[in-house]
C-alpha cells in the first residue's frame, strides 16, 4: 500500500508538468547568458495572457487583456504600472500565443531566431485616476500603485530617442520600450 502511494505521488510530480500545456518557462540557470526566468500563462476563458519576468529587483509582470485591447506592465523596481493599447499587428493573438505555448515553440528559442518586433511607447506623466475603465484584470494588477498610460510612437528608433527608456523583452518575440521620465 505504501509503495502504491509513493508511486502515485511520483507519477503526479513527473506527469503534472507534462500536462500543464498553458504555461511555459524560459530561462533559468543555464550558461546561455539568460538572466532570470520568464513564464507565460494563457487564460482562454477570460481572454488574457500573463507574462512574468522573474529577475530579482528587475522583475516585472505583464498582462495582455484581449477583451479590452489594453496591456499593462508592472515594474517592481519602479513600483509603477504602465498601461498601453495593444498593437494587434505586432502582438500575437491570444490563439497564436496559446498555440505557441502548447506546442512549446517558444521554449529554447532565443537570440538565434528572428529578431523580435520592437514597439516604443512614450509614457504620459499624468496618473490614471480610474483603473476600472482599463478592465478588471488590469485594474486588479495595478491597484494600489501609481499607474500611467503610454502611447505608441510610430516609426521611432531608440537610437534617436532622447528620453530614458525601460525595456521589456517578451519571449524573444516582442521588445517593448517604455520611454519617458516619471516622478514617482
Amino acid at each position: 500500500m505504501k509503495l502504491t502511494i509513493v508511486f502515485a505521488g511520483l507519477l503526479g510530480v513527473f506527469l503534472t508538468p507534462a500536462l500543464a500545456f498553458t504555461d511555459i518557462n524560459i530561462g533559468g540557470a543555464s550558461n546561455s547568458g539568460i538572466s532570470g526566468q520568464q513564464s507565460v500563462s494563457v487564460n482562454n476563458e477570460h481572454n488574457v495572457a500573463n507574462i512574468d519576468n522573474n529577475n530579482g529587483w528587475d522583475s516585472w509582470n505583464a498582462l495582455w487583456d484581449y477583451n479590452t485591447n489594453f496591456a499593462a506592465i508592472r515594474l517592481f523596481k519602479k513600483k509603477i504600472c504602465i498601461v498601453h493599447r495593444m498593437n494587434k499587428d505586432a502582438m500575437p493573438s491570444l490563439h497564436t500565443l496559446d498555440a505557441l505555448v502548447k506546442e512549446k515553440k517558444l521554449q529554447g528559442k532565443g537570440p538565434g531566431g528572428p529578431p523580435p518586433t520592437s514597439l516604443i511607447y512614450s509614457i504620459n506623466p499624468e496618473r490614471v485616476n480610474d483603473l476600472e475603465k482599463l478592465g478588471k484584470p488590469i485594474a486588479g494588477m495595478c491597484r494600489g500603485i501609481p499607474t500611467y498610460t503610454a502611447d505608441q510612437i510610430e516609426g521611432a528608433s531608440l537610437f534617436f530617442y532622447s528620453k530614458a527608456c525601460l525595456r521589456a523583452d517578451i519571449l524573444w518575440i516582442l521588445r517593448i520600450s517604455l520611454c519617458g521620465e516619471l516622478e514617482v
